[in-house]
């Protein structure tokens, strides 16, 4: 699983339906997922740390769950089926036991928010549903590596790698400095 944060919040330009975008750590990829605008106000004021005069349906929400002395262990993405995200809400009761509810993405979303709750996602959904952020970086990365490898004979990487060909249970503090005994060599 991978955990997401939310990036932002944007508007789609042909249906004008609110999108909220969760990223990964890397800052690489974003999911978006598309909301209703009731949620993606709510999440709004989630992340804005706002309140309105009378509590909202995920501020009562959070409300209850306190009353009923229920604690949130995380929220996960779990799934997408015929294009509809699938969510669970994982609480924790007070003898520590996890029980788990499905919900809207967008209501977990919200209560993430505001609750300051990890939100996850299984990676095969991330991958599924992700777009990458910066593809030109990650072009130049895949390029560097490619150069950077062109050049490296298996027995060079290997050495570099800190595993002795003579002990595969030792490593090296140093993938740079040719260990005694062993002829330097330039490998790109």
């Amino acid at each position: 699983m991978v955990e997401m944060g939310v990036t932002g919040i944007a508007l789609d330009a042909t249906s004008h339906q609110p999108i909220v975008l969760l990223g990964d750590p890397d800052g690489r990829r974003q999911v978006p997922i598309w909301v209703e605008k009731v949620q993606a106000h709510s999440i709004i004021f989630g992340l804005k740390g706002l309140h309105s005069p009378r509590p909202m349906t995920h501020d009562l929400m959070l409300d209850l769950l306190r009353v009923a002395e229920l604690e949130f262990d995380r929220i996960i993405i779990s799934s997408i089926q015929d294009n509809t995200f699938h969510a669970e809400l994982r609480l924790r009761r007070q003898d520590k036991t996890v029980v788990s509810l499905d919900c809207r993405p967008s209501d977990a979303i919200a209560l993430a928010v505001r609750s300051k709750t990890s939100i996850w996602m299984v990676e095969e959904v991330v991958s599924d549903a992700s777009i990458p952020v910066d593809a030109d970086a990650d072009a130049m990365d895949t390029e560097a590596f490619r150069k950077a490898i062109a050049d490296i004979s298996p027995a060079e990487l290997i050495r570099r790698s800190g595993v002795s060909l003579d002990s595969p249970e030792q490593t090296t503090d140093s993938c740079d400095d040719p260990q005694p005994g062993e002829p330097s060599g330039s490998g790109g």
